[in-house]
């Protein structure tokens, strides 16, 4: 959208706020494109993640997938429209939703996704949802995996109870691609690029946070790649 004054503001207000709120460290930044379109695919354990969008992403083409449950509250209604977002019903085929979600990334947008779908209540990672597979696959656009440390609200609230400033770690990994789908199996394809997006965030979480992705075979792999042994394979060996 032609940005409008009170986009710049909210933009500027997180700007200046969120570093004296948090301390945020980033690594990998310069994996993100400054043009073009992608797909920043992220765990999501904190709403301080969504200030932590803007804060982080130089760029005023982002595309923001919002629940519909939030949509009876005023004021994220009125959010959702300043910032532009789409609004998505998380718990049937939202067409509507991913047709524009596309169109945007397509002309050029920048899509941050949660492929979880919701925020994670233990901070480690949930089953992904297809949706961001999908969409990376009819657009070819490259993904970029990010994970986030330290965002967990609970954590979040007990540190600033506490008068500390909530330190968070932000890393961004290199940019890869899904491939199109092909006729025939597109459930099974959708669950393997899924899979690969989430063993792609995991891989830069510490191993309390990988979750339900802790002991996945492509996880394991990328850790190899990396020169780390998995715990778990450690001690196959040592068996």
């Amino acid at each position: 959208m032609g940005k409008s004054p009170i986009y710049s503001i909210i933009r500027s207000s997180i700007n200046a706020l969120l570093p004296v709120f948090a301390r945020v460290e980033t690594h990998g930044l310069e994996n993100l494109p400054r043009t073009g379109g992608y797909i920043t695919a992220a765990n999501h354990a904190g709403r301080i993640e969504l200030p932590l969008v803007y804060y982080l992403l130089d760029r005023d083409d982002i595309i923001l997938l919002v629940a519909e449950k939030y949509r009876k509250y005023g004021i994220i209604r009125w959010l959702v429209k300043q910032l532009d977002a789409l609004w998505l019903d998380r718990f049937a085929s939202d067409f509507h939703a991913l047709r524009n979600a596309l169109g945007r990334l397509k002309a050029g947008g920048v899509l941050v996704i949660s492929p979880e779908g919701t925020r994670s209540r233990s901070g480690t990672l949930i089953p992904g949802k297809p949706g961001s597979s999908y969409l990376a696959s009819k657009s070819g656009v490259p993904v970029i995996p990010v994970a986030a440390i330290g965002t967990e609200d609970s954590r979040v609230k007990e540190q600033v109870k506490r008068f500390q400033r909530p330190h968070i770690k932000v890393y961004v990994g290199q940019p890869f691609y899904i491939p199109p789908l092909i006729r025939g199996n597109r459930e099974v394809q959708l669950q393997e690029h899924t899979d690969e997006i989430m063993c792609r965030i995991a891989v830069m979480l510490p191993e309390s946070k990988r979750g339900v992705y802790a002991d996945h075979p492509r996880l394991i792999e990328l850790l190899q790649d990396n020169g780390e042994v998995p715990e778990t394979v450690s001690l196959l060996v040592e068996e």
